[in-house]
């Protein structure tokens, strides 16, 4: 099985290769731009691919070193109703905490303990599902900071809403992981005595395995950033964000509250914030509508967002294929989250004629 996944990812590898260089030789790989600007390349290569390899490289190696000290009881202690409930395996638990830190961290030390064959394949997949809540929080108080003051009640609104779908992601997964996993009668207690390891060999055995798969995470990561990175420069992640929004049409939403899904797409979500509060001061759509057109560029921007950001550290760190399914698993997750907390918001609102906005 280990032949056929480096197979794999030697095939995968060459054919990132063989697409760079028929896009070199047909033209279509202009490297023009980062060359003539060295504060270009440093603003789009160089510190977001430095940032990836910081917190990939912080995740293997807290991920190992917590793995080979025996520490993962005393980290997944944090959440241990939910581990009992849910039939979480400590590693499970251990990462779900790192994730209010940091998600790449998090998925680092997930794809850690499946290399050390202690979270199988449906661990895994419930690992990463389970981190969607947690990864709601990191940006959560420059969101609120910014949204309240622009969009005000309609952002209020819609937070909570994105609130109740990241809720609702976490008791999914739980009760699927409570149905899947083993029950734990017990967690044991995880040695607390560290004088008999040999450090020497521990830190070692520590070092060999850490270099070795950052440098395999690398070979991954690196390219297919490059990739992405030269995609959007040629403009078609602008092409996308058009087609998608105008896809939509205003058959769903008045033609007002589509620009500011429109908006949200072509620029930053703040914008989008913007947008929503100028309309609302000016009467030209109610509540309702605005939050309405805020989820709908947040759904609608969800695959894109995945695709430019994310799909580099998911294929890096994973496998190619167990990192596509992961990726498109999450996102068709946390739509389907936000469209049902959408549609159950609706509903409260129409069976409550009393409620105003």
């Amino acid at each position: 099985m280990k032949k056929k996944s480096v197979s794999r990812f030697y095939i995968f590898l060459s054919f990132l290769l063989l697409c760079a260089a028929i896009a070199y030789m047909i033209g279509a790989l202009d490297v023009s731009w980062i060359l003539k600007d060295p504060a270009v390349a440093w603003k789009r290569v160089c510190k977001p691919l430095l940032r990836i390899v910081f917190f990939i490289s912080i995740g293997l190696f807290v991920g190992q070193m917590i793995e080979a000290m025996g520490w993962t009881n005393r980290l997944a202690i944090l959440i241990r109703p939910l581990m009992r409930w849910g039939h979480l395996t400590e590693k499970m638990a251990a990462a779900f905490t790192a994730a209010f830190i940091s998600g790449i961290t998090a998925l680092a030390m997930i794809v850690s303990f499946y290399k050390d064959g202690v979270m199988n394949e449906k661990e895994v997949t419930l690992a990463v599902l389970l981190n969607t809540f947690p990864s709601y929080f990191l940006h959560l108080p420059t969101t609120i900071f910014v949204i309240l003051p622009l969009a005000g009640s309609a952002g209020a609104i819609y937070l909570l809403i994105t609130f109740f779908a990241a809720v609702l992601r976490l008791v999914v997964v739980l009760i699927w992981s409570r149905n899947v996993l083993p029950e734990r009668a017990h967690f044991a207690a995880e040695t607390r005595n560290t004088d008999s390891k040999d450090w020497k060999k521990v830190l070692r055995d520590l070092k060999a395995k850490f270099l070795t798969r950052l440098a395999r995470i690398m070979v991954l990561v690196l390219p297919i950033y490059v990739l992405i990175l030269f995609l959007s420069h040629a403009g078609f992640f602008v092409w996308l964000r058009k087609a998608l929004a105008q896809h939509v049409g205003s058959t769903l939403m008045p033609v007002d509250a589509m620009s500011i899904v429109v908006v949200s797409l072509m620029t930053e979500f703040t914008s989008g914030y913007a947008a929503a509060g100028a309309m609302l001061e000016a009467g030209t759509l109610n509540v309702p509508q605005i939050v309405l057109a805020l989820l709908a560029g947040n759904i609608i921007s969800s695959p894109i967002r995945a695709f430019r950001h994310q799909m580099p550290v998911y294929l890096g760190i994973f496998s190619p294929a167990m990192g596509t399914r992961l990726i498109i698993m999450t996102q068709v997750f946390r739509v389907l989250s936000l469209i049902l907390s959408g549609a159950l918001s609706c509903l409260i609102v129409y069976l409550s004629p009393g409620l105003h906005f």
